[in-house]
C-alpha cells in the first residue's frame, strides 16, 4: 500500500470514482415536498442501484431506520469461536475434495458459499434476471445442515432467546478471502421468511446498507449506513434493514479471512424449480465432484489489487504476451489494445470470454 501512496483504501477507491460527486448532483435532483427518489434494487450483479435523495438530512433518517431493525448480541465466546472455525475449515476441505452435491458450493472469486438444507438460484444462475425470479432447488439438491450447526450454533441461538427453535431449514456458510465481496441485495422477499439471521467468524468485518456497484474495476458508493460486525457477534436483520434498502460486503471491509452463518427460514409457499411437475423419485446423490485445488491461505494485500478477469486469466496463458503484464494502472488498461496489435501482427486468434 505504502508504494500507491494511500494509507487507507476508502481514500484510494474515492480517487477512483471520481464521478461519485456528479451521480449524487443528479440523484439529489430529484427530491420533492421533502420526499426522496423511491429506492430501486436488484439482485443481479450488474445492476446499478438507485438511492433515495442524498441529502444529509434525509440519509441521516434513512440510516436511523436502518438501525432501529437491526438486532446485535455478542453471544459466542472466542473458545465456542475457535471450535466453530474447525468446523468450518472442514466445510472448506470437503468442499475442495468434491465431497458435497452440486448445487452445494457456489464459487466465486475470493468468496465461496456453502448451501445446507435449501439452496436457491440468483444472480448469474437465473434465466431470467431480477428480484423475484429466484427458485429454490428441488428437495434433495443440496446436502442437510451438518449436525455441528444444529449443536454449536443453531441451540445456542435458541437458548438466547434470538430465533424460535425450529426456525431454521437453511444455513449458508460464506466464506471470504481478503478484497472478497458480495454486491448490494436484498435477501428474496419470496423465499425467506423474516428475520434473517448471521453470525460472524475468523475476523471483524462491516456489513453495509445503501451502496451502489460499478464493476471494471470495481468501485462502491458511500453507504447509507455502515454495521460494524464482530468476530462471535449475532446480527438479525428485520423490518426496513431486511426488506426495503439493500445491504452489501464491501471488498476494503474484508481485510482478514472471514466467515459468516446465514441462518434463514424458507416460505411455505417459496417457488422451486420444475415445481410444476411433481418428482416421481426421490433425488439420488450425484457422484462426488472432481477434486478442487487446495484452499488458498489469505493473502492480505489481495484487497489491494484489481480482480483478475477471465480475459486476462486467457491472454497470460500464453507466454509471449508476458512483456504485456501490469506494473502500474496505466498499463493495466493500455495492454488489452497491446496484445490487440500482437495477435493481428502474428496472425494468432485468442478466444475472448465474457461474463
Amino acid at each position: 500500500m505504502a508504494a500507491s501512496g494511500y494509507s487507507d483504501l476508502r481514500e484510494k477507491l474515492k480517487s477512483m470514482t471520481p464521478h461519485r460527486d456528479e451521480e449524487k448532483n443528479k440523484y439529489s435532483d430529484g427530491a420533492s415536498n421533502g420526499k426522496g427518489r423511491k429506492r430501486k434494487y436488484r439482485e443481479s450483479d450488474d445492476d446499478d442501484y438507485e438511492h433515495s435523495d442524498d441529502s444529509a438530512e434525509l440519509r441521516e433518517q434513512e440510516a436511523r431506520r436502518v438501525r432501529s431493525s437491526i438486532q446485535q448480541r455478542s453471544i459466542f465466546t472466542s473458545e465456542e469461536c475457535a471450535l466453530i472455525e474447525e468446523k468450518i475449515d472442514d466445510v472448506v476441505a470437503k468442499g475442495e475434495a468434491g465431497l458435497y452435491r452440486e448445487h452445494t458450493v457456489d464459487r466465486a472469486p475470493l468468496r465461496n458459499k456453502y448451501f445446507f438444507g435449501e439452496g436457491y438460484t440468483y444472480g448469474a444462475q437465473l434465466e431470467k434476471r431480477g428480484p423475484g425470479q429466484e427458485r429454490l432447488y428441488r428437495k434433495g439438491e443440496v446436502d442437510e445442515i451438518p449436525n455441528w450447526v444444529h449443536e454449536l450454533v443453531i441451540k445456542r441461538l435458541v437458548s438466547s432467546g434470538v430465533i424460535p427453535e425450529g426456525f431454521v431449514n437453511s444455513a449458508v456458510i460464506n466464506d471470504y478471502q481478503p478484497g472478497g465481496c458480495i454486491v448490494s441485495h436484498v435477501d428474496p422477499l419470496h423465499i425467506f421468511a423474516r428475520p434473517i439471521v448471521s453470525v460472524s467468524f475468523f475476523s471483524d468485518s462491516a456489513l453495509c446498507f445503501g451502496c451502489r456497484f460499478q464493476f471494471k474495476p470495481i468501485r462502491v458508493s458511500e453507504p447509507v449506513f455502515v454495521l460494524p460486525v464482530r468476530r462471535g457477534s449475532v446480527t438479525v436483520l428485520s423490518g426496513y434493514a431486511a426488506d426495503d434498502i439493500t445491504h452489501c460486503i464491501r471488498p476494503q471491509d474484508i481485510k482478514e479471512r472471514r466467515a459468516v452463518i446465514i441462518l434463514r427460514k424458507t416460505r411455505p409457499d417459496a417457488p422451486r424449480l420444475d415445481s410444476d411437475s411433481p418428482l416421481s423419485s426421490p433425488v439420488e446423490r450425484p457422484l462426488p465432484l472432481k477434486a478442487k485445488r487446495s484452499h488458498r491461505r489469505a493473502d492480505p494485500d489481495a484487497a489491494h489489487r484489481p480482480r483478475v478477469l477471465e480475459m486476462d486469466k486467457e491472454e497470460n496463458r500464453h507466454p509471449s504476451l508476458s512483456r504485456h503484464r501490469r506494473h502500474s494502472s496505466e498499463n493495466y488498461w493500455r495492454r488489452g489494445q497491446d496484445s490487440d496489435k500482437h495477435r493481428e501482427s502474428s496472425g494468432r486468434k485468442v478466444k475472448m470470454r465474457r461474463h
